[in-house]
């Protein structure tokens, strides 16, 4: 008998012991062991309005309904323009530990930087506040980018030559399919280059009828930056003629775009630099005003022969304008130009002497971004992504 009512008593004390005494003098109250958080959330913005949806979340499910207060913030986002701003009060049932609100982001097709808004809980009821503010990033991976194309053009014709192919990039936000092929992988490409070379929509694009080609500084497969690079082959070769590509150019630390062509047997048992490589634009971004004219072969020994070089541009550099980058490609010699002004020419009677010249077969060509690699090397803390070569036209005469 003296123990069964012992245990009532104890019972007492222990929940009065457990009962937390407020600093005043007005009686004790309980604070809620449960907290209510909010988290981040990314979405990928549309052409139409989407939403971003943000979860709410209990430390365990309370035996009565919490209900929370939550209203949005502007950061870089502004509401009425990328977002409509939300105030509400979220319940979230006793008995579950979810609940979520949507926010609606509106359409746009711009490509910009992503953009950042919060949402803030106030208000509890049922439950203390845990992470009371979250961040909403908008990705704006839109294929609409405003591009400025003032800058040198060529002539639509030349005496004595017919237009043999062109892709002037007016029509959709994507390649055409039936002439250019992405190479993808990010295993280096021979050179120790960083990027992974995508087919994503992201890193190739068509807007306001010129091709953009973005590296990015981003985490896919295994590497820490993404680009494109684009090619003929099997789809476009051509063997002599004048090729004119209009572009404006990335500049920054650690960028390498370069528009060049191979010779189509390199995919048919022939390596390179037997193949022959001819590089009618190379810019290393550490030298903003100066683009590489080059022709690679191999030589009697085996070992890779070179012609090349630079044109510098005075007082400007070559993100600032569109220019023209040509090729004259004869029988007997390559010309290159910028802008129409002759800056490499190689005879191969007189510069390719050793070796087999590949210099008179069928050449496709190559569009890339490298990010790093053995020439610009890496980019560091100056370089700002996401860096863009916009290439208007390539035009192909014979």
């Amino acid at each position: 008998m003296l123990l069964t009512r012992a245990i009532p008593y104890l019972a007492l004390f222990l929940t009065a012991g457990c009962t937390k005494k407020s600093s005043g003098g007005g009686g004790g109250t309980t604070t809620p062991s449960i907290t209510v958080s909010i988290s981040s959330t990314t979405v990928n913005r549309q052409d139409t309005a989407t939403h971003a949806r943000f979860f709410v979340d209990l430390s365990a499910a309370a035996t009565s309904d919490v209900t929370v207060s939550y209203a949005t913030q502007d950061s870089t986002a502004k509401s009425g323009t990328d977002y409509v701003a939300a105030t509400g009060t979220l319940t979230i049932k006793a008995g579950t530990s979810e609940g979520y609100f949507d926010v609606v982001i509106t359409g746009d097709s711009l490509r910009q930087n992503p953009q950042v808004f919060h949402a803030v809980l106030s208000n509890p009821a049922g439950a203390a506040l845990g992470t009371a503010t979250a961040a909403a990033t908008i990705i704006n991976d839109g294929t609409y980018l405003p591009v400025d194309t003032t800058g040198d053009h060529t002539p639509t014709s030349y005496p004595g030559y017919t237009l043999a192919w062109s892709d002037e990039f007016n029509t959709g936000h994507t390649l055409d399919p039936n002439s250019w092929n992405y190479e993808q992988g990010g295993s280096g490409w021979g050179n120790q280059e960083l990027e992974n070379y995508t087919n994503r929509i992201q890193n190739a694009f068509l807007s306001s009828g010129v091709l953009v080609i973005e590296a990015r500084q981003e985490s896919y497969g295994g590497n820490n930056y993404t680009s494109a690079r684009l090619d003929t082959y099997g789809k476009h070769s051509f063997t002599h003629g004048r090729i004119d590509i209009r572009a404006k150019l990335p500049v920054s630390t650690g960028m390498w775009p370069a528009l060049w062509m191979l010779g189509n047997n390199i995919n048919t048992g022939t390596a390179w630099p037997a193949c022959g490589e001819m590089d009618i634009m190379e810019l290393i971004g550490t030298y903003p005003s100066r683009v590489t004219g080059s022709i690679h072969w191999e030589q009697a020994n085996n070992t890779e022969g070179t012609f090349n070089n630079n044109y510098n541009l005075s007082g400007v550099n070559f993100s600032q304008a569109f220019h023209t980058f040509s090729e004259v490609w004869t029988q007997d010699s390559v010309t290159y130009l910028v802008d129409n002004q002759v800056y490499v020419q190689a005879s191969y009677a007189t510069n390719v002497t050793s070796g087999v010249n590949p210099f008179n077969s069928p050449f496709f060509f190559i569009f890339n971004v490298a990010v790093g690699g053995n020439w610009p090397g890496p980019p560091d803390g100056t370089t700002v992504f996401p860096q863009r070569m916009f290439v208007d036209y390539v035009r192909v005469y014979q």
